[in-house]
């Protein structure tokens, strides 16, 4: 038994796939199946069991998991600060992210950070997903995951920072441009460009409005909140999107309008982490640094 078959079986547990796992790792499906393999044979018993949609761990194979994901967390803080004593240097921070986050959440942070900490690196990995940024903090090295908070996941710590209102984007010669604010029922008649049926926003999105409800008819799907504005700005469709810091809300005195939906529960995001207690002191600078200027950024208005 090795750490890297636990590293590797921490990661097939939380994405249920072994090919998931297989392509993050850069590895072929083969060599990952091996790692568990080994440890079943170490162990004696059957660590996964397999069905329709990929794999899940047994009753074994969460014990394992709970207490495999517990010792890496520690391990890895305490390789990490051995590193840096070593090399004798202030350390580093390792973010991994959705793409357009670092400019809507972190831009006034990573400045002044960078300023006060000018021997702290910040490395950033984009994730497609808060499932992909989960997948990253189990298989690699990373200190912080910036994510959309859904439902709790085990072995992952998560802390809230801001809560998101949501807006409807709309060119502005569309008819609810003008409106003050809407309700859910106003979104009945929209064409939605929606957001990809993987993201946690989308989920929290359409729980909203399934409770209130409402159906929304949709043609069109985006990757990012930005790309949603720009089609929405070029008259494509209607975007429901979480007002982000930076944007005026509401409206814009471009081709753009922003409306607010009071009536939708706001889409709540933040850090996660294996674990607080184990994180570098650079990482938890940093991870407050973030908190303190968007929580500033939001009580501004900006």
């Amino acid at each position: 038994m090795t750490l890297d078959d636990l590293r590797v079986f921490v990661a097939v547990c939380r994405a249920g796939s072994l090919s998931a796992v297989a392509r993050d790792l850069d590895r072929t499906q083969s060599a990952v199946s091996q790692h568990v393999r080994r440890l079943e044979r170490e162990t004696g018993t059957s660590l996964l069991e397999r069905h329709a949609r990929g794999v899940a761990p047994t009753e074994a194979g969460r014990i394992l998991l709970a207490a495999a994901a517990d010792g890496i967390a520690g391990l890895d803080g305490a390789l990490r600060r051995l590193e840096d004593l070593v090399r004798g240097d202030a350390g580093s921070v390792r973010i991994t992210t959705g793409a357009t986050t670092v400019r809507h959440f972190m831009s006034e942070a990573v400045v002044g950070f960078r300023r006060r900490h000018p021997h702290i690196s910040l490395e950033f990995r984009t994730a497609n997903s808060s499932r992909s940024c989960f997948d990253a903090l189990a298989a690699d090295d990373l200190d912080l995951a910036w994510i959309t908070i859904g439902e709790p996941v085990r072995g992952v710590e998560l802390r809230p920072v801001m809560e998101l209102p949501w807006v409807l984007a709309v060119c502005a010669d569309d008819p609810l441009a003008a409106r003050p604010h809407l309700t859910p029922a106003d979104l009945a008649g929209i064409r939605h460009i929606r957001l990809p049926d993987n993201s946690t926003s989308r989920a929290h999105l359409d729980t909203a409005l399934a409770q209130a409800a409402i159906t929304i008819r949709s043609d069109t799907s985006v990757a990012d909140w930005d790309t949603a504005l720009l089609l929405a700005e070029l008259g494509l469709g209607h975007a429901v999107v979480p007002a982000l810091p930076g944007w005026q809300v509401p409206g814009t005195d471009g081709p753009l309008r922003l409306v607010p939906i009071p009536d939708l529960p706001p889409l709540p995001v933040g850090w996660a982490v294996r674990r607080w207690s184990a994180l570098s002191p650079p990482a938890r600078l940093f991870a407050d640094d973030v908190a303190r200027t968007c929580r500033a950024r939001a009580a501004r208005g900006q």
